[in-house]
């Protein structure tokens, strides 16, 4: 039976533990959340990622949470259009009173201002599959009016930046030259996300598109843009937004506006501006997720005894599929949700567990649980968790969790395959050969976006713990240090965690 298989065939109704988990933050640390460009004019305030997306979330794959219910008004006083009748296959485009590019009728009823990333890959991927439906069906006949602004996240994504100035250095010769540019930028993203000559790349992208090179070198030089990417980032995190993209939806009569977090399916756009166009209220689907799951409460089959137990036909694994150290009778679990190529997991791996592993999982009071969660900011996460899951084939996965968080600039690269080669042919006794195939491997894939399933509800950032003691939960999000963690875990086997 696949690791698949054993999850979908538990029952809610199987021999649980009593478990209730109580998603109480303690100690809100550092987690691995997106750190956009520090814009000139905004406070000291950081903000956290979700995924999204996600998951944004750049990022994979959560949505972050969003209200369902009218959000501060949002001002729609555009001031004056500057249009000049330019076509954009087939739609207006022009900037606003403020120089905010835009395409769509500007007398439009509903307004949505996009901020995004053009290194995110889930910006992309929005961009170049959902973006095209959402033209077709509701700019083109008037219905949406779309406001691009600057968001890039430049310690996840240190060619964003200079992304966003070529952009806006285009758009001094025109709406068009801005979109056209726009639009090339996110289609070759994998061309020069990873290069080190990133503006090299764009100013050739601007000769190709035969646009006047020797003026948009001279604005580069100039940096005057810079101003206005700042502009973006600091109304972004005014909003609360951390992930990329984000999707701020305005209603032009009333002024309610209405937030969309992540990459989310062309479906959820349509839904969202259909009931804005009726006149009410759309429904945030973050929100509606958590309603559901209160409506009807399950304990997950990874936070119960029968899921927690070894599968005698995996060593190594527990029954529900994840991989596992220490003591399974343990009374206390701690089920970790990482991510290989997130700095926080790497600190938490390298300094922490090291002595919590010493303290508790090697004297048996912890049984120590691992579960993927990749997020959408790390491209190559996903492959090196089929990596960790591919030596797991052959029994080596900690010491390929080892590797991967020390080495992840070997293997952090646009292709990652070939680096985690590299870190597995370190590893004593592993089948090179089998080890490739492995990475190929759909099935590989798979438990890692299971994991993400499975923490998708209320993992915002990485590491995520969920700490299971005396029938109850305890959520640790972020990479607690090692003093404050350890006093976390002995107060759970003393019975007072959450008195």
């Amino acid at each position: 039976m696949n690791r698949s298989t054993r999850r979908s065939d538990h029952k809610a109704t199987s021999k649980f533990l009593p478990l209730a988990l109580m998603v109480a933050a303690l100690l809100v640390m550092a987690g691995c959340a997106g750190q956009p460009v520090t814009p000139n004019t905004a406070s000291d305030e950081t903000t956290q990622e979700e995924a999204g997306t996600l998951p944004a979330q750049d990022e994979a794959a959560a949505p972050e949470e969003s209200s369902d219910e009218a959000a501060a008004v949002t001002p729609v006083d555009l001031g004056e259009m500057n249009v000049a009748d330019e076509q954009h296959k087939g739609m207006t485009v022009g900037f606003t009173g403020e120089g905010y590019p835009f395409r769509g009728d500007p007398n439009a009823p509903i307004i949505v201002y996009e901020y995004s990333d053009l290194q995110c890959p889930f910006c992309a991927r929005y961009a170049t599959q959902t973006e095209p439906a959402v033209n077709d069906n509701f700019v083109r006949n008037g219905d949406l009016l779309v406001i691009f602004r600057d968001f890039p996240l430049e310690g996840l994504h240190p060619n964003a930046p200079a992304a966003h100035a070529a952009t806006l250095c285009a758009a001094e010769q025109g709406a068009v030259a801005y979109w056209e540019l726009h639009d090339e930028i996110f289609r070759t993203q994998n061309d020069w996300a990873g290069s080190n000559d990133a503006a090299g790349f764009f100013a050739d992208l601007v000769d190709s598109l035969g646009l006047d090179t020797e003026a948009y070198s001279q604005c580069i030089d100039e940096g005057a843009v810079v101003a206005m990417v700042d502009a973006g980032v600091a109304e972004a995190m005014s909003y609360g937004f951390s992930g990329t993209p984000s999707f701020r939806f305005v209603d032009r009569a009333t002024g309610a506006g209405y937030d969309l977090i992540g990459a989310q399916p062309y479906e959820q756009f349509e839904s969202y501006i259909n009931t804005m166009l009726a006149g009410e209220a759309p429904v945030d689907p973050a929100a509606q997720a958590a309603a559901a799951q209160a409506a009807e409460p399950q304990i997950p089959v990874w936070a119960t005894a029968e899921g927690l137990a070894p599968d005698p036909e995996r060593p190594g694994y527990d029954m529900a599929g994840d991989q596992y150290r220490g003591n399974t009778d343990a009374e206390v679990v701690v089920v970790e949700f990482s991510d290989f190529q997130c700095p926080y997991c790497r600190r938490h791996a390298t300094e922490t567990q090291p002595i919590l592993d010493e303290e508790f999982v090697d004297t048996g009071d912890v049984l120590w649980v691992y579960k993927h969660f990749p997020l959408n900011i790390h491209p190559q996460a996903p492959a090196a968790g089929v990596a960790a899951e591919c030596a797991a084939e052959q029994g080596q996965f900690w010491e390929m969790f080892e590797l991967l968080f020390a080495e992840t600039e070997t293997w952090a690269q646009t292709a990652p395959n070939p680096g985690l080669m590299e870190v597995a042919a370190q590893l004593d006794g592993l089948d090179q050969d089998a080890f490739a195939a492995c990475l190929e491997d759909p099935a590989m894939a798979d438990r890692v976006t299971s994991d993400m399933i499975d923490g998708a509800p209320f993992v915002q950032g990485t590491p995520t713990f969920v700490v299971l003691y005396g029938g109850q939960g305890t959520l640790i999000p972020g990479a607690l240090p090692a003093d404050q963690f350890s006093q976390v875990l002995q107060q759970a086997l003393d019975g007072q965690l959450g008195n």
